[in-house]
């Protein structure tokens, strides 16, 4: 790999995820642009590695036994720009909530519920994130993706087949590099306070002052899986480290050390029991990484 990229070996991943949580990685590359992202392909191609992409790490739970393979973090690959016709183009490793701020800046509409959802526009995009009944998808124009070849290919927003908490993305082997995003015209005035009135109630509703990795579960169909955790009485049950939250039973934390045996075991344990209740399946939102 060029001696330029910056490497770790044996890299705890409890410092690069929101649950604070997880074994090593066998190396862990920052690669600061474009040009060392797939010079890091590169290497992994032409040594059979297998490698793992992360932005901010918030949706995702990452093994106690750690990531094999290369991990590769985009965070620093964060460039956001106003493009003509009300669009941003943003890296994927760019918060969302940065893409927010410049859109509320430039007085572009619509994209105030994404300023408070924690992590990266790769990781949005990819499981199309979305918050208060709107979606990253929706928005989107167009997205580049690297083949893991280190080719980039240009998909349209149809051609992503966004749905909910899902892309055409998922389960392949592209990564996305960047996204361009249209907007319409607004007033900053009236976003600033729709942001603020969004970020007040996030505030109020989500055990924000504890690590987690946001919503836990997908929401079923005809249902809320907070309401279906809630109603079969698991707000506060705790196994190890890990907590059903006593402010939104939707999400699991982590409230003393916990590990990714306690999280995985609590999830598994509240799947079971609501559908002893309600004979509903709660799938996971949160996505497991690394050898289990």
């Amino acid at each position: 790999m060029n001696h330029t990229v910056e490497v770790h070996a044996n890299e705890p991943m409890s410092r690069y995820t929101t649950f604070g949580i997880g074994g090593t990685a066998d190396l862990l590359a920052k690669p600061k642009n474009l040009t060392e992202f797939l010079e890091v392909l590169k290497y992994c191609n032409e040594t059979n590695t297998a490698f793992t992409v992360l932005g901010d790490g918030s949706n995702v739970l990452v093994s106690d036994n750690g990531i094999r393979g290369v991990v590769i973090i985009t965070n620093q690959m964060n460039a956001v720009e106003i493009l003509p016709d009300h669009e941003i183009r943003a890296q994927a490793g760019a918060r969302l909530s940065k893409v927010a701020e410049t859109a509320a800046n430039a007085a572009f509409d619509g994209f105030a519920f994404a300023s408070g959802i924690p992590g990266t526009v790769g990781g949005a995009v990819y499981m199309n994130a979305g918050a208060y009944g709107h979606d990253i998808g929706a928005f989107c124009k167009t997205v580049t993706l690297c083949m893991p070849d280190g080719k980039l290919v240009i998909k349209t927003r149809e051609e992503m087949q966004f749905g909910y908490r899902s892309s055409a993305v998922m389960d392949t082997n592209m990564t996305i590099v960047d996204a361009t995003f249209q907007f319409v015209q607004g007033t900053t005035e009236k976003i600033r306070e729709e942001m603020k009135t969004l970020n007040a109630k996030r505030k109020a509703s989500q055990p924000l002052e504890f690590r987690s990795a946001g919503s836990t579960f997908k929401r079923p169909e005809g249902y809320f899986a907070g309401k279906l955790i809630q109603d079969s009485l698991l707000k506060g049950f705790t196994i190890g480290g890990a907590q059903v939250s006593e402010k939104h039973a939707g999400f699991v934390i982590n409230k003393s050390n916990a590990t990714a045996q306690d999280v995985m075991t609590l999830i598994e344990t509240i799947r079971q029991k609501v559908h002893e209740n309600f004979g509903v399946w709660l799938e996971p939102e949160v996505r497991i990484l690394g050898d289990v």
